[in-house]
């Protein structure tokens, strides 16, 4: 049966990516005892033949230590015995502990990966909670662990004493041998010995393994209304979410028309641009009924897709921001422009109908009502742009 929440819903739900984030930040990673055993004992063999050549050689100079070679001296000789002891003792823990300490990171990051996190090292009463201490112990958890203990020692001692027991007649020699006959045998014995219990470990660190990673996940199991807050949290509500994708169709329906609307730049009377990022081409035949009509527009690439065509069908181009930025914001492609830029348009275009005719004169100075002055944006501003 799934576990339940606090709101008793059952966890039913797999953990998402962001819950499977949090839990990391939180400290909650993924790891396993066994495996972190069996990888530094197997490290451990590895390390012993591979210095095993070395041993007589560590032997000896360690046995120096115990050796009065001198008589001159004495007041001193004992604290040059303990110094130099000592250094061989951190030379020693260097040379094994280092590349014990790197398996151990590489085997956690294997495992469930490396994050250093502040929240784990935080203070938490129910460690230290008698009770809560008794539930784990009798939980199921702690069965699993039990029968990993019990599944270990029975598996440990049986290979250790097969192992044992068929080099029986060289350990019972021992006694009879000299410390470097002892030491050889004992060299030739101890990989049998280690390389037989790692198989056992290898058994209880995958299993092990699987049971860690089930009761993670467990763990970080949702309750489907957690999974629905979550992406309500990350992608807002699903009514926003219809908006937007509602707005985004429109806007590519809008883009896809602007697209097809180029082609008509060169019926064109004139083009205003704004110089670049607008552009708004306009056509009206002198003695029709109705205002001038808005054939294409564009933005930013699609303006200048918009201008280059203008350009090469020689249609009359005028940089005229401030009514560019008003024709954009208030026209459709295929209607009329708006009534509150009839008076702005008419004497734009009585001005490109003189210029056409080869009259040589000025652009005339227009002015737009208050409610269409734009900025870039479609913000109402005050003023020319």
């Amino acid at each position: 049966m799934a576990k339940e929440n606090e709101d008793g819903q059952e966890k039913t739900e797999e953990p998402t990516q962001q819950r499977l984030d949090k839990a990391i930040e939180d400290g909650q990673l993924l790891t396993s005892k066994e495996v972190m055993v069996f990888t530094t004992l197997a490290m451990g063999l590895v390390m012993f033949l591979g210095f095993a050549p070395f041993l007589s050689v560590g032997l000896d100079t360690w046995a120096r230590l115990f050796v009065i070679d001198s008589a001159q001296n004495l007041d001193t000789l004992g604290l040059a015995k303990v110094r130099f002891g000592f250094w061989l003792v951190i030379l020693a823990t260097l040379i094994f502990g280092i590349p014990l300490m790197i398996v151990t990171i590489l085997t956690q990051a294997a495992v469930g990966g490396l994050h250093f996190s502040n929240k784990a090292l935080a203070f938490k009463p129910n460690k230290i909670d008698p009770i809560a201490g008794l539930k784990r112990i009798f939980s199921a958890k702690g069965l699993v662990e039990l029968g990993k203990a019990v599944l270990k020692v029975v598996l440990l001692f049986s290979i250790g004493a097969l192992v044992i027991f068929q080099q029986l007649g060289d350990i019972l020699n021992l006694s009879a041998s000299s410390i470097g006959q002892g030491l050889s045998r004992v060299s030739a014995v101890f990989p049998l010995l280690i390389g037989a219990l790692l198989i056992a470990l290898l058994v209880i660190a995958v299993i092990d393994y699987f049971w860690q990673r089930h009761t993670h996940l467990q763990q970080l199991r949702m309750t489907l209304k957690e999974v629905k807050d979550e992406s309500k949290q990350t992608h807002g509500s699903p009514e926003v979410r219809a908006k937007v994708r509602r707005m985004q169709f429109e806007k590519s329906q809008e883009s896809a028309r602007q697209r097809d609307a180029l082609d008509n730049v060169v019926d064109a009377t004139a083009v205003i641009t704004n110089p670049t990022h607008f552009a708004v081409a306009l056509k009206y035949t002198a003695g029709q009924a109705g205002a001038p009509e808005v054939l294409a527009m564009g933005r930013g690439p699609l303006a200048q897709q918009l201008i280059e065509r203008a350009k090469a069908a020689n249609v009359t181009t005028l940089q005229i921001p401030l009514l560019a930025r008003a024709l954009y914001y208030t026209s459709e492609i295929g209607g009329e422009i708006a009534e509150g830029l009839y008076n702005a348009v008419a004497v734009v275009l009585a001005y490109v109908f003189r210029v056409d005719k080869g009259e040589s004169v000025e652009m005339p100075e227009l002015t737009l009502p208050p409610e269409l002055r734009f900025d870039e944006h479609g913000n109402l501003e005050q003023g020319e742009g």
